[in-house]
């Protein structure tokens, strides 16, 4: 994402207050010259074998999971498997997984504390999710079933195992989906121990083990009792972490099959019972069992987030990226070697006026076709592929260094208000409002949406005057700190390029953590 030195630009004040959590999203592995040369011969050795014949057993896997679901109806997979296909199938996958497991590096899964019966526990959450390797987590749990995305069915092998599972299916392009797997979680775990438990990874995203991400509520919705596990890989060198940004699939898995040994420490802690409160308000569970595996762990609980492709952080009210793309379209149209500072005149204030990429292209007077398709793609388009020119020129604004903060929530205002039906004064309605906050933030809109209505409140209208959005962006104690940082990003400075550091004090997560005395975690 956005890499830049502070340079001339000015980062938030620090804010008196707890420290600021660790960049969950982030993790970067530094070798020294001996493991460097450990890596390359091991690597050269253990790891080709390891995974040729992890990838041999995964593919054993296929015919007992088969098995067990052929010849089965769908109403017959509705209900739990018995007899001979579950004695057979079910132990064979369980000892060909573990051997698969054995065979990636991971000789020892050391288990700490008791696993509670589907009587006490319908539920099982495992957390934190930091890796592909974390299904190692279902062997001690005797293979619980999981919930996945409906597209994994149709991955090899894959597939054939989510079939064997009975996994709950969700689909992300069916918008009743969510409603249906949310019904057959709450059958299940309702069922009074007629199916085995149900396994969530409540995170719903890898991170870097430094701290816990915000808590979904889809395995919180039953209200019923659930079964906190803590996932350590207590390893002298972490190989396995798969965050956001960091080494990909291929180095991570031969990096994790070259060391000699990996272990896994799984810990099952006391059942959680949820108080009737808890039982009614699935966001309110979560955050409470979030706070106590973060406790167990050792490890601050957050309310960071995947929203799309993004992480994001909660700020007070409003969501924000924890990197916004304003900083990578900086750096795209710099390396260009376009100065932003010229484009906005054709923009005309309160009116829109859509440009296809060519025009764009035109305007901005860009001609490498990889450095137009990176910057056209990061404004909102309709669908006609065209884009409102007045993004194009507030963004670009926004990159400006020559403006100062009030020039720029001022032009941001003159852009996006319209004109009211009685009344010279002009307003900043709620589609305007989520626009700007959403291009300089990176802010998804329907928490914007939920943030101006509650400014209006104050209010008898439903918009926003001039002098209302600038007391906001400029002077609120809490909201004024985040438009300072992110209208200044950072840029390139004398050939350095540095990572922003997400928990340094000018970062959205310092200003998160420094600003609220006690967070409220929330669900999605």
């Amino acid at each position: 994402m956005s890499q830049g030195s502070p340079g001339d630009w000015a980062p938030l004040d620090p804010t008196p207050g707890p420290p600021a959590s660790p960049n969950p999203f982030v993790h970067e592995l530094h070798l020294s010259r001996l493991q460097r040369v450990k890596f390359c011969l091991l690597g050269a050795l253990l790891a080709p074998i390891r995974v040729l014949l992890a990838f041999i057993v995964l593919f054993l896997l296929w015919p007992f999971a088969w098995l067990q679901v052929a010849g089965l109806s769908e109403e017959q997979l509705q209900e739990p498997i018995t007899g001979w296909r579950k004695t057979v199938c079910h132990n064979g996958v369980l000892g060909l997984s573990r051997l698969l497991f054995f065979l990636l590096g991971f000789l020892r899964i050391r288990v700490r504390g008791q696993r509670a019966s589907r009587l006490q526990a319908p539920v099982l959450v495992a957390a934190p999710h930091s890796t592909f390797f974390d299904p190692i987590v279902l062997l001690p749990c005797d293979l619980p079933k999981v919930v996945s995305r409906a597209e994994n069915l149709s991955v090899p092998v894959i597939g054939a195992l989510l079939r064997f599972n009975q996994a709950i299916l969700v689909s992300r392009h069916d918008p009743a989906s969510r409603r249906r797997v949310v019904e057959e979680v709450r059958r299940r775990a309702t069922s009074g121990g007629k199916w085995p438990q149900v396994l969530f990874f409540p995170e719903g995203t890898c991170s870097n083990k430094k701290a816990l991400l915000k808590f979904k509520p889809g395995a919180f919705i039953a209200g019923v009792p659930v079964q906190p596990v803590l996932i350590r890989y207590p390893n002298s060198l972490d190989t396995t972490s798969w965050a956001w940004r960091g080494p990909g699939v291929l180095k991570v898995l031969w990096l994790t099959a070259s060391q000699p040994c990996s272990i896994v420490d799984v810990e099952f802690l006391p059942v959680y019972h949820p108080s009737p409160e808890e039982s009614r308000d699935p966001t309110l569970y979560a955050n409470n069992v979030q706070r106590v595996m973060a406790q167990a762990l050792g490890i601050p609980a957050t309310e960071c987030e995947f929203v799309g492709s993004l992480p994001v952080i909660v700020v007070g009210r409003l969501k924000v990226a924890l990197e916004p793309q304003l900083w990578e379209l900086g750096k795209v149209l710099r390396k260009a070697g376009l100065s932003p500072g010229y484009v906005d005149a054709g923009a005309e204030p309160g009116r829109s006026r859509m440009i296809s990429q060519e025009e764009f292209a035109r305007q901005l007077q860009l001609s490498d076709p990889q450095t137009v398709a990176g910057a056209f793609g990061y404004f909102q388009q309709d669908t006609k592929g065209l884009v409102d020119f007045r993004d194009v020129a507030l963004a670009l604004a926004a990159l400006d260094g020559g403006r100062s903060l009030e020039e720029l929530t001022r032009l941001a205002f003159e852009l996006f208000a319209e004109e009211q039906a009685e009344g010279p004064n002009r307003l900043l309605y709620k589609d305007g409002f989520s626009t700007i906050l959403h291009l300089l933030l990176g802010s998804p809109r329907p928490a914007a949406t939920a943030l101006h209505a509650e400014l209006c409140q104050a209010g008898t209208s439903q918009g926003l005057s001039l002098c209302q959005f600038q007391n906001f962006s400029l002077h609120d104690p809490l909201y004024g700190k985040l438009f300072s940082t992110y209208l200044r990003p950072p840029h390139t400075s004398r050939g350095t390029s540095q990572t922003p550091n997400a928990s340094s004090p000018g970062s959205p997560t310092a200003l998160a953590n420094g600003t609220m005395q006690a967070p409220k975690q929330k669900g999605d």
